[in-house]
């Protein structure tokens, strides 16, 4: 059973968001990538302002999920909602931080017209693979493909 923050409160990203973004990314990964995060989220907020959302405890900004609408893409011509990138500090998970952060993307894929959320996923990565489960997400009849070079 989830233990719900208390003290919370979702809302859209904006850039002064990045910051907080390369601390979270760097507890998860051990590496410090402020360009990459920087050129992100300025994607996201390009594109879809209002999809990209992030979760505060207390005034501090401790998740982050990044997506957006797109249409016309790989054939699919309906709008579609896309998760790509998220996070949560390692001390904040299990507050179902991530789970209000996708019903907050959820409100906002539908209000633009989307009927269905995609992501992409490596199966290898058991924990991001075990939450996006426990959100529903199911395999789909797109299949990613691949070729080295």
């Amino acid at each position: 059973m989830s233990n719900v923050a208390t003290g919370t409160r979702i809302r859209p990203l904006d850039e002064l968001d990045i910051g907080s973004i390369v601390r979270i990314d760097e507890r998860i990964t051990g590496i410090y990538r402020p360009d990459v995060w920087e050129q992100r989220a300025g994607y996201y907020l390009r594109r879809d302002p209002d999809a990209s959302q992030v979760a505060e405890v207390d005034g501090k900004v401790v998740g982050f999920m990044l997506g957006e609408i797109r249409s016309g893409e790989f054939g699919l011509e309906e709008p579609s909602g896309w998760i790509e990138r998220f996070g949560i500090d390692p001390d904040q998970r299990g507050k179902d931080l991530g789970k209000q952060m996708f019903a907050a993307m959820c409100r906002h894929f539908k209000g633009r017209g989307a009927h269905v959320i995609r992501t992409l996923v490596d199966r290898k990565e058991t924990g991001v693979t075990g939450f996006l489960d426990a959100l529903g997400f199911k395999p789909s009849a797109l299949q990613a493909l691949e070729i080295a070079l």
